[in-house]
């Protein structure tokens, strides 16, 4: 799934939305100090009080949200594995029995919890449901219209939430006017951070894969290892952080730790243009690098005596597969906004990779000086800046 996919299924979820069908929901308790189910509940979602619908669709949503490779992992299933999870989603997907549906999950729940034990009694939530996708218009004199015809895909869709325990309050008693602690034992469930989540099968423009699972971390950059291999049965991720610190120590390798801004600019730029041009492909593919295209942009930025071998070499020191290729999206900085940061003892400053370009280290009267070039006239706190002293190239 590429982040239009997620997009377009995150945005159904709503109430009241003909796009978006939720069957069943199928809630379990478990408590912390046994990992054993304490509660469950299955109903159809229609049943449910709408405040408590608009809850669980707003976390549905936070499930589903977040970047690729950050919070978001397309995780491609093990060709093998004891009691494959995906063997598991695919019957409940294909169950028409709600107790056989409900049976599946509870596997599922079995395996999460197996050799794991939260801090915090957990609530996991199974939805299954179906999701339609409009056929794209041919013209926009068709007398057909897209909403007409639609792809039918159906789903399962699975959040695990954390319970909170209440605070102790101070309420004043109007009937008995009086002070009262105010104690509270219902437990909170914590629904707008999922600790946990995924969404089985993945959609790919209009197609569904069953040989992948959509899987949602709680928290950036920090995937539950644990889950994807035991719990979900998929092959190990690589996060958007794993791929920038393999592509920075590869070139480290080749270049060295020390580089200009002139040549890491022309990295950048290179980088991006690749990624331009596979946006404007017909088939939105995320374009990927292995060590031979690491060599070619390193080459095309100026970089000298570049060698083969050395790049391959570093690619294998950090890397078991060798076929393995870097998302260019996850070692680029946004090219537009300023996401590189350039911190010194003096000032911190923030720019776009962009117009990494105009920014240089020179020595001026024997100490390193930060130049920045800049077109128009320089302001702090509303005064013109007077040039001082003018630097040749």
């Amino acid at each position: 799934m590429n982040k239009n996919d997620i997009a377009n299924i995150r945005k159904q979820f709503k109430l009241d939305n003909d796009l978006l069908k939720v069957k069943d929901i199928f809630n379990v308790y478990i408590r912390k100090e046994s990992s054993d189910i304490y509660h469950q509940e299955s109903q159809p979602f229609s049943m449910l009080e709408r405040e408590q619908q608009e809850l669980f669709m707003n976390n549905f949503k936070k499930v589903l949200t977040g970047k690729l490779d950050v919070k978001l992992f397309e995780v491609k299933f093990l060709e093998h594995a004891e009691d494959h999870t995906r063997f598991i989603l695919h019957e409940g997907l294909q169950a028409d029995d709600v107790d056989e549906w409900k049976e599946q999950m509870l596997r599922i729940v079995e395996k999460t919890f197996k050799d794991v034990q939260y801090e915090k009694d957990m609530v996991v939530t199974f939805i299954r449901g179906e999701y339609f996708k409009p056929t794209k218009r041919s013209h926009e004199e068709a007398e057909v219209s897209g909403r007409d015809e639609v792809y039918m895909h159906p789903f399962i869709l699975c959040s695990m939430n954390q319970t909170e325990q209440p605070k102790r309050t101070l309420v004043f008693d109007y009937i008995e006017k009086e002070f009262k602690s105010n104690v509270v034992v219902d437990s909170i469930i914590n629904m707008a951070s999922p600790k946990a989540g995924f969404l089985f099968p993945c959609f790919t423009d209009n197609s569904a894969d069953v040989n992948r699972v959509l899987y949602s971390a709680g928290k950036a950059n920090q995937p539950d290892y644990h889950f994807i291999e035991n719990v979900l049965n998929g092959e190990d991720i690589m996060t958007a952080e794993d791929d920038k610190a393999v592509f920075e120590f590869v070139v480290k390798e080749v270049v060295g730790d020390e580089v200009d801004t002139h040549t890491l600019s022309n990295v950048y730029e290179e980088i991006n243009r690749m990624m331009d041009e596979e946006e404007g492909a017909e088939e939105e593919v995320p374009p990927t690098l292995d060590y031979k295209d690491v060599e070619r942009v390193l080459k095309v930025s100026g970089v000298e005596n570049v060698d083969t071998d050395l790049v391959e070499m570093a690619f294998q020191k950090v890397v078991d597969d060798e076929k393995y290729e870097l998302k260019a999206s996850n070692i680029v900085p946004s090219y537009t906004s300023k996401s590189i940061k350039i911190n010194t003892k003096v000032a911190n400053i923030s720019i776009s990779p962009k117009d990494l370009k105009y920014v240089r280290q020179v020595h001026l009267n024997g100490k390193r000086c930060l130049l920045i070039e800049v077109e128009e006239d320089t302001m702090i706190e509303g005064f013109k800046l007077i040039p001082e002293t003018s630097l040749s190239r």
